[in-house]
């Protein structure tokens, strides 16, 4: 088991958003988040990544207690969330791709390494020198998780990977995510996209009137 919660609880005042228990998830397994506007699969993804609090006993991650307030460093270097729309610094394609990397202090090599085969790996290597705000929405996406993928992360939430890309575009950003697995990372997807929902071996989870199904 790589990451399991006694309970878990969202509230808004008095509003309950979500109370689940026994939730888990697995190491190097895909998952869709599924369920209506509003019921709260953004917001399961951002308290996950530590973006937003929640109440939370009985944390367990790959073996270890840990407490999701305040977020512990084991968590933030092993899990990354990426936004249905990616932030992207003034720089360039590489540069965001590298800033992670930089962040942790890694060294020029190995970020320069990292960079090229993330880049590689997500179609975007001819890109590495534009600035992002000339991007489409389907180029943004994969560099977003090629931003991600340099990180080695053993989580990946992505909140609407898919959303408002045209079909090809669509296609590139989910040809992606198997690869993701492969490399041994987990990978949760809040979405509504069928393909997605489809793709093999994807356990399917739905939020519903604040609790989780499992399918």
């Amino acid at each position: 088991m790589m990451l399991s919660i006694g309970r878990l609880t969202k509230r808004y005042d008095s509003h309950t958003l979500f109370d689940l228990t026994d939730f888990s998830l697995e190491g190097a397994t895909a998952y869709v988040l599924t369920g209506v506007n509003g019921a709260g699969k953004s917001t399961l993804l951002r308290v996950l990544a530590g973006l937003a609090p929640a109440e939370a006993q009985d944390v367990q991650f790959e073996g270890r207690s840990v407490s999701l307030s305040p977020y512990p460093a084991l968590l933030r270097r092993s899990i990354v969330y990426v936004h249905q729309h990616p932030i992207m610094f003034s720089t360039s394609v590489a540069d965001n791709i590298a800033y992670g990397l930089k962040a942790r202090g890694e060294s020029h090599a190995a970020i320069k390494q990292a960079v090229h085969e993330a880049m590689s790996w997500a179609g975007v290597r001819h890109l590495a020198d534009n600035n992002p705000a000339t991007l489409s929405g389907g180029e943004k996406q994969r560099v977003a998780l090629a931003r991600a993928k340099v990180l080695h992360p053993r989580l990946l939430l992505l909140d609407e990977p898919t959303a408002n890309l045209d079909g090809a575009a669509r296609e590139q950003v989910i040809a992606l995510i198997p690869t993701l697995i492969h490399a041994g990372s987990s990978v949760v997807m809040a979405c509504h996209d069928r393909d997605l929902i489809n793709l093999p071996e994807v356990q399917r989870m739905k939020l519903r009137d604040g609790k989780l199904e499992m399918k």
